[in-house]
C-alpha cells in the first residue's frame, strides 16, 4: 500500500530543505578554503609602478585605474558624453562587472525583487559593466586597497577588463541608455553571465589574478577580494 500523498510531499520538501542547507554549507566551506589560499604568491608591489585601487561599497568591488596612461587610454574606449557631468578633468575611472538586472533594476536593496535575485543566481540574466569617472583615487582603508603594479601587470589588467565589454559590429562599446546612480556613471553591455559561482567580486579577483596580483583563488564576496591585498598601515600610537 502506497503512502498517503501528504507524507510523500513532506519527504520531498524535507529532502529539498536539507539539500539546500547542505549546499549552503559546502558553498561556505569552499569559499573559506579558497579565500585562504593565495594565487601569485611571488607578487610584490612595484616601487615606481602604476597606482590602482580596489574599492568596495560594502557588497560590490570595482577596480579604479588612471583614465590616461601610455599603456591604455580609457577615454578612447569610453565616452564622457555617456554621463551627465564628467569631463577630461576626471583623472580616474572605476570599472566593475555584474548582473544587469541588479545594476539597472536594483539601485538600492529596497528595490530588490525575488525574480531579479533568482535570475542572477542561476545564469538566467545578462551582465553589464558599470563605469564611474572619478576626480581622484579614494584613500586606502577598510573598503579600499591601493596597489602599485608594473607596466606589464597593468597592461594585462587593462586587457582583461577591456575584453569584458561586449562590443558591437563596429568594435565599439554598447552604452545601455538608462540612468546611472549619479552624475558620473554609466552602464555598458558585457560578456558572460552572473551566477552564485561567478559574482561581481569573482570578476574582480579574476582580473587581478590575470594581472599577476596576489589575490585569493576564489572571491565570491568583497572581503574575499581584500583578504590578500595590501592593507593600510595601522596608525602610530
Amino acid at each position: 500500500m502506497s503512502r498517503p500523498w501528504y507524507k510523500r510531499l513532506f519527504r520531498v520538501v524535507l529532502r529539498s530543505v536539507l539539500g539546500f542547507f547542505v549546499f549552503l554549507l559546502m558553498y561556505g566551506i569552499t569559499m573559506l578554503v579558497l579565500t585562504w589560499i593565495p594565487s601569485n604568491t611571488d607578487f610584490a608591489e612595484t616601487e615606481d609602478g602604476i597606482t590602482i585601487a580596489i574599492y568596495s561599497n560594502g557588497v560590490h568591488t570595482d577596480i579604479i585605474m588612471p583614465v590616461k596612461h601610455e599603456i591604455h587610454d580609457w577615454s578612447s574606449m569610453l565616452s564622457f558624453r555617456d554621463v551627465a557631468a564628467a569631463d577630461s578633468t576626471f583623472g580616474f575611472v572605476s570599472l566593475g562587472w555584474g548582473d544587469k538586472g541588479f545594476y539597472i533594476e536594483t539601485p538600492t536593496w529596497a528595490d530588490l525583487k525575488a525574480s531579479t535575485a533568482l535570475k542572477a543566481a542561476f545564469w538566467l540574466s545578462s551582465s553589464a559593466m558599470h563605469v564611474t569617472w572619478r576626480k581622484k583615487l579614494p584613500a586606502a582603508g577598510e573598503n579600499c586597497s591601493v596597489v602599485r603594479i608594473s607596466k606589464e601587470q597593468y597592461r594585462a589588467l587593462c586587457d582583461f577588463v577591456s575584453r569584458t565589454f561586449q562590443l558591437d559590429a563596429s568594435k565599439q562599446v554598447q552604452h545601455i541608455k538608462v540612468p546611472g546612480y549619479g552624475k558620473y556613471d554609466a552602464f555598458y553591455e558585457a560578456k558572460e553571465k552572473y551566477s552564485l559561482f561567478k559574482t561581481c567580486n569573482v570578476w574582480t579577483g579574476n582580473a587581478l589574478r590575470y594581472a599577476g596580483v596576489k589575490v585569493s583563488l576564489w572571491t565570491p564576496f568583497d572581503r574575499c577580494v581584500f583578504y590578500h591585498l595590501p592593507q593600510p598601515a595601522a596608525p602610530a600610537e
